[in-house]
């Protein structure tokens, strides 16, 4: 069986606009989160987010194209031509049908129905745009990265929750095994800084309601957390099987080693208190990556700051690492780029094959004071040095969906 590689990277997020930017930012332990500037929070009880700052759509697009996408197909563009221009891929008529989109997120433009009611209700029907269920379906972000990349190849959009960005390197894996592309581009995407999705978050209790310091809200794994901070971003890749790659002379950042996916079957928002699904999820990714649990050098957690997840990773950890677990390295990144729903996990993903290149691993912030139940190694405040040759990321979603994805070091063989 052939090995997939990532050749290309791009990143728009919270803590920077281009991929370097973002790693140097993580690495660093800087926070993107900061007092919410899309809508007015007077009296609005959240008024924190990791917004992305200092974005133009326009610097990606044409005009056209902008007016007629939502924020989070827009950062997929965006991220998607930074990651082929990485990876050196020019898609034309040659090679179209062999290269394929994998987008995935959350719930798409699922936020901006929001603002397309608000035109109903003030305008009527004829004042709704005829172009409003093509820009917020899901799918849009998929089909528009392939419409402007040229990608004819298999084009698919995944809404697993909170485990999209992660599983979409998964599927590409798969997919590029099955011979159904030699090429892919997938990534994960979220945008949704609307009144109505921060009001229900905050009301299931998921979001932290320290709106006096919002670097310090996000606090995984801590004793005093409560909650996550809103987050937006896409971070895309070009995965590639290994012979596509070496035919063109790609350079080759990292090795998709293999995943998995699990469903809790438990409640369509709380962890099962276990963990087990998660750890399926684990030890699945594990085989199917044909790595031991001593192989795996640092742990890109789910680490959402949340009361239930973070006891609930912990122990999924522990249950597919024993005492070894107590030897990983677990960071979490929403520590400092907030939770990026459907593009949570690739970000994590893009963390991971930086680590394994630069052999360092970015911190988890604001962890003070450790909660008793969470006693791992979650590589506190600072950057630590230390080579990465495998790295596991998960993703646990609304619903009880579970997704565990390895990278590694790639090792030519020939």
């Amino acid at each position: 069986m052939g090995k997939t590689v990532i050749t290309g990277l791009g990143a728009i997020t919270p803590v920077g606009l281009t991929v370097e930017e973002f790693w140097r930012n993580l690495t660093a332990g800087k926070s993107g989160a900061g007092f919410l500037s899309s809508f007015d929070t007077s009296d609005f009880p959240v008024k924190i987010a990791c917004e992305v700052q200092g974005f133009n759509a326009a610097d990606y697009m044409d005009h056209k194209l902008v007016k007629r996408t939502v924020r989070s197909t827009q950062f997929a563009i965006a991220a998607s031509r930074m990651a082929l221009d990485d990876a050196g891929l020019t898609i034309d008529s040659a090679n179209a049908s062999e290269v394929g989109v994998v987008m995935n997120t959350g719930g798409g433009g699922f936020a901006d129905i929001e603002d397309g009611t608000r035109t109903l209700l003030d305008k009527g029907p004829r004042g709704v745009s005829p172009l409003f269920i093509p820009s917020t379906m899901p799918n849009a972000v998929s089909c528009l990265v392939s419409m402007v990349t040229g990608a004819k190849g298999p084009v698919i959009t995944s809404a697993a929750a909170c485990a999209s960005g992660n599983y979409a390197f998964v599927e590409a894996h798969r997919l590029l095994l099955l011979q159904e592309a030699t090429a892919l581009i997938p990534g994960g995407t979220e945008s949704g800084t609307k009144p109505l999705t921060l009001a229900a978050l905050y009301r299931m209790g998921a979001l932290s309601r320290r709106n006096d310091d919002p670097q310090l809200a996000c606090r995984p794994f801590d004793r005093d957390r409560d909650g996550f901070v809103f987050g937006e971003g896409a971070v895309v890749m070009v995965v590639e099987t290994e012979e596509h790659a070496r035919q063109r002379g790609a350079h080759i950042y990292a090795e998709v080693a293999g995943g998995a996916i699990t469903s809790d079957a438990y409640h369509i928002t709380a962890p099962e208190p276990s963990g087990d699904g998660a750890a399926r999820a684990m030890q699945q990714a594990l085989d199917r990556a044909g790595l031991q649990p001593q192989e795996i050098d640092c742990i890109f957690a789910h680490g959402t700051s949340t009361e239930l997840n973070d006891v609930t990773e912990t122990r999924a950890i522990k249950h597919v690492f024993g005492e070894h677990a107590y030897q990983i390295p677990v960071t979490a990144t929403k520590s400092m780029l907030g939770h990026m729903l459907g593009a949570a996990g690739a970000a994590s993903a893009l963390a991971a094959v930086l680590s394994i290149r630069d052999e360092i691993i970015p911190p988890t912030i604001n962890l003070d004071t450790p909660d008793p139940e969470c006693d791992l190694d979650y590589v506190p405040h600072v950057a630590r040095r230390k080579p990465v040759r495998a790295a596991m990321i998960n993703g646990f979603g609304f619903g009880g969906q579970n997704a565990a994805l390895i990278i590694k070091a790639y090792q030519n063989d020939a």
